[in-house]
This record gives structure tokens, C-alpha cells and sequence, in this order.
């Protein structure tokens, strides 16, 4: 049945040989799963409607002390209720906020304290991944998809010329599956294992615990020491807050895999007075409500600098727009330090190749609920912006190329994903046979599986054209596969 399903799509396959071996091996699977819940976005994005405004100019000013609130011409989302009940931490930290500030809060700073926050934050104390917690990514779905970055990262290393050491460093590892299952799909590749360095930049105590837990670490002097050794492949791994502090000065491999969607994003509205960022404040209700600024904000600087990488044709049709500084800042913190240092990062995310008008979306237990609703209950993930990494990196250094984007399902398919499931194949049973068709299908479909038989509410979704995958390197090393043509 997987055969038929195969004959989907045409990939073309990877022509290195020594990889070969990687992509037929016969070793049995190690992780399936049938779940369909997607951490992807709804296709229904609200277009609102365009006021016919001249686009004005932007010049920043600093802010007020307080900040007045204007709803005229504000486009709501959809009315929301909940009953009321007794606020949770991470609400009444927003609320003092607001009310410290004598006005509302940027969606950003709601982003990043609702996420992040030390405290309280969705990320910090909790697994959110997989079938039991609120969405399941693309290394939960199969274990070739870890594989297939193997084979990324070992291409990269070869062009670079085989360096004896390299920072591989991983963006937001999640549960740690992606990196388990690079590290042991590429364990017999000796010389490559044998230069890795391996560096997971996350903020979360309890995502630490489970990767540390799932690459089967260990160490005689805790979580993040340099004695830490994952016994998957015998190599040392270290845990970072922030990418800024991975040392620098060697080679550098860097994974951002649903990794820029969470990153906080300002939102901007189309009035009749010009471009006003969206806002969020406390209703009489105490219940959380957006509202505009009457005045230009510090994120204007940042939505002036997108509005000069777009064209005139773009910004006439738009009504609403996201941008993430945080974004741009780390495109650039990546770009500059593979400038120096040398190697590469791929980006993997759902998004846009240009402007993004409004995905912000909100996700607890596999289903969308409102932005506001109990907040620090669901996952808040935007669509990324490719063409704005596109030309932060280009302009944070003249030394990287940027390639892309593709599609998932054309970058697994030119790595050859089709050779590896037919190896894993030939050791499966009948119930894995059909988990690894379905585990497939989520890797580079699109839509719903045409062959999916089960309950309707349990389709099979696939990921292969709502993902989209970029790579930044040094420009000394060439195009990267499967980037050449």
C-alpha cells in the first residue's frame, strides 16, 4: 500500500554513494506514530477589508508613559467566551503588567511572557509535544525525518572539508527526537560523529530533563556540563539559553526546526490614520481584549525596514501585517557567525516566502482556540517570514549565500526518503508497515491521504507543501544539497 502512495510524487535521488548505506540500511524502526495532529496553522486566514489610505510615512517616536487606546477601526477576531474563574499566574502577571504600564501590551510581549515566562510559561514546566500533549512535530511523526537532516548535515560537513570539529547546534530540540535519531541513523559514519559537538539551545528545565533523558546522556557533573555524553553516538552535548552563548570559533552546523514560529510578533492594522500596531489590554470584564495605539511604537522601526525589502504592489493590498524583530535579529546572529566561523543553518518552518498579514494562532490539545483564552494553556505560533530571513542575512553579511525556500516533501524527497523507507520496510510488521504509510504521508503529502480509512476526525494531514525549508551557508562552500540546481 505504501508503493501506491509512493507514486504520488516524483523525487529525485540523492547521487552520493557513500550515503548509500544510511538510506538502505535495514535496521528496524524506532519510532511511529499515527497521530494527525499537526502543529500547522488553518488554512482560513480572515482577509479584512482595505481602507483606501495612501500608504504613510513611519517615523518612530519614543513612547509615552501611558499609552491611549483607540478601537476605532480595529478588526476583531471572532467573539470568544469563557466562564469566568479565578486567574492563573501567568494572567495576573499580564495584568500587573498592563496596569504598571498604565496601558496595553504589545501582542509580542504577550507572546513571549505567555510562552516563555520563567515562571509560568507554556514551554518551561511542561511537555507540550506528541500525542499527549498539545501538537506533534515532524520528528514525532517518524524517525526518518530525523535521518534525512543527518544526511543534510553530513553533505554540509563534506563540502566544508571535512573539519575535525563542529558546533552542531539545535534550535529548540523539543523532546530531543530529531537529534536522537540524526545521531544514531549517522552513528556508523565514524569521522563525522567523531567531530560533533553538540549544542541544544533551550530555556526549558523540563525539555532539558527529556532530552537529556531521550539521548540517553550521561554525565558525572549534571545537565549542561561538558562531561555530558550522549551514549547514542559517544558525543558530547551542552545545553545554552540563548545561541549567543554556543562558543564560536570552530565550524558550525545550526537545525531551526519549528523553531522561528514561536518567536514574538508585532502585528500592525491599516487605518485611516496610517499603520497602527495592535495592542493588548484589560476590558472592564477583566476578561483580555485587542486594542490599537494611536501613536507610533518602537516595533515601527522594524515594520518600516520590512516594508523597504517589499513591493509597492504588496503593500498596496494589505490590511493587516506581522512582523518579528526577533526574528531578523537571530537571522542575522546565525548569518554572521557562519560568516566568520564557516558551515551553515536550515531553517524548517510553516510560512510564507513574503509577507505574512495575520496567522497568529493558538493550539491546546490538537485544536485552535482563541489568542486570548486562558492564557498560557495553549501554544501561540505564527507563520514564518522567509523573504525577511531571506534579506536579514543578506544583510548581516556579504560572505553567506541563502537558499530556498522548498517545500519539505521536495527537500526529504531529494535526500532520499524513498530509498529509506523501503529499507525500513523490508524489517516491519504488518502494523508498523501501515504507521510508517502514515508517518510518510504527514512527511511530504499534501492535503488529506487519499488512502486514509479510518474515522474522519483522524485524517491523515500532510505536511509536505505547508513546510517550507531555507538554508543560509558560507558562501565559500557552494550551494548545499538539495539546494544546487
Amino acid at each position: 500500500m505504501l508503493r501506491r502512495a509512493l507514486k504520488w510524487t516524483a523525487f529525485r535521488s540523492l547521487s552520493i554513494d557513500h550515503l548509500r548505506p544510511l538510506l538502505s540500511s535495514h535496521s528496524s524502526p524506532s519510532n511511529f506514530s499515527s497521530s494527525t495532529s499537526l502543529r500547522t496553522p488553518t488554512d482560513n486566514f480572515t482577509d479584512r477589508a482595505v481602507e483606501d489610505v495612501a500608504y504613510p510615512s513611519i517615523t518612530p517616536s519614543p513612547p509615552s508613559a501611558t499609552i491611549a487606546i483607540d478601537r476605532s477601526g480595529l478588526c476583531n477576531p471572532p467573539e470568544h467566551s469563557h466562564e469566568a474563574t479565578a486567574d492563573s499566574e501567568i494572567v495576573r502577571h499580564l495584568k500587573s503588567i498592563i496596569k504598571f504600564r498604565g496601558g496595553p501590551i504589545s501582542v509580542a510581549e504577550y507572546m513571549e511572557e505567555v510562552l516563555t515566562n520563567p515562571k509560568a510559561g507554556f514551554y518551561i514546566n511542561r511537555d507540550v509535544f506528541g500525542a499527549e500533549g498539545d501538537f506533534i512535530t515532524s520528528p514525532e511523526v517518524s524517525q526518518m525525518f530525523g535521518e534525512m537532516i543527518g544526511v543534510w548535515a553530513m553533505c554540509l560537513w563534506e563540502q566544508m572539508g571535512q573539519p575535525n570539529k563542529i558546533n552542531f547546534v539545535e534550535l529548540g530540540p523539543g523532546r530531543g527526537t530529531l537529534m536522537a535519531d540524526l545521531l544514531r541513523g549517522t552513528s556508523k559514519f565514524k569521522k563525522f560523529i567523531e567531530s560533533l559537538s553538540v549544542h541544544l539551545v533551550e530555556c526549558s528545565p523540563t525539555l532539558q530533563k527529556l532530552q537529556h533523558s531521550n539521548l540517553k546522556c550521561v554525565d558525572e557533573n549534571g545537565i549542561g556540563e561538558n562531561a555530558t555524553i550522549s551514549t547514542l553516538a559517544g558525543t558530547p552535548v551542552s545545553w545554552h539559553p540563548t545561541l549567543e552563548e554556543v562558543p564560536s570559533g570552530v565550524p558550525t552546523i545550526i537545525i531551526a526546526h519549528e523553531f522561528y514560529d514561536a518567536l514574538p510578533i508585532h502585528q500592525f492594522q491599516r487605518t485611516s490614520r496610517g499603520w497602527c500596531e495592535k495592542m493588548i489590554d484589560v476590558a472592564d470584564d477583566s476578561l483580555f481584549r485587542f486594542v490599537l495605539s494611536p501613536n507610533p511604537t518602537p516595533a515601527n522601526i522594524f515594520l518600516t525596514r520590512r516594508f523597504n525589502w517589499a513591493a509597492e504592489d504588496d503593500l498596496a493590498k494589505l490590511g493587516q501585517i506581522e512582523v518579528c524583530p526577533r526574528a531578523m535579529e537571530l537571522t542575522e546572529s546565525i548569518a554572521k557567525r557562519i560568516s566568520s566561523d564557516g558551515g551553515g543553518a536550515l531553517i524548517i518552518d510553516y510560512g510564507l516566502n513574503g509577507i505574512v498579514s495575520d496567522s497568529l494562532q493558538a493550539i491546546r490539545k490538537h485544536k485552535f482556540v482563541h489568542i486570548l483564552d486562558s492564557p498560557g494553556s495553549a501554544d501561540l505560533s505564527a507563520y514564518v517570514d522567509f523573504a525577511s530571513i531571506r534579506h536579514s542575512a543578506e544583510e548581516a553579511s556579504e560572505n553567506v549565500s541563502v537558499h530556498g525556500p522548498i517545500t519539505q516533501s521536495q527537500f526529504l524527497g531529494a535526500l532520499g526518503i524513498n530509498f529509506r523507507v523501503e529499507a525500513l520496510l523490508q524489517n516491519c510488521t504488518d502494523d508498523q508497515a501501515e504507521s510508517m504509510r502514515a508517518g510518510y504521508w504527514q512527511l511530504v503529502g499534501e492535503g488529506e491521504a487519499p488512502f486514509w480509512e479510518g474515522p474522519d476526525d483522524q485524517v491523515q494531514i500532510g505536511m509536505g507543501t505547508r513546510y517550507l525549508v531555507m538554508a543560509v551557508v558560507n558562501k565559500k562552500q557552494g550551494a548545499p544539497v538539495p539546494f544546487e540546481s
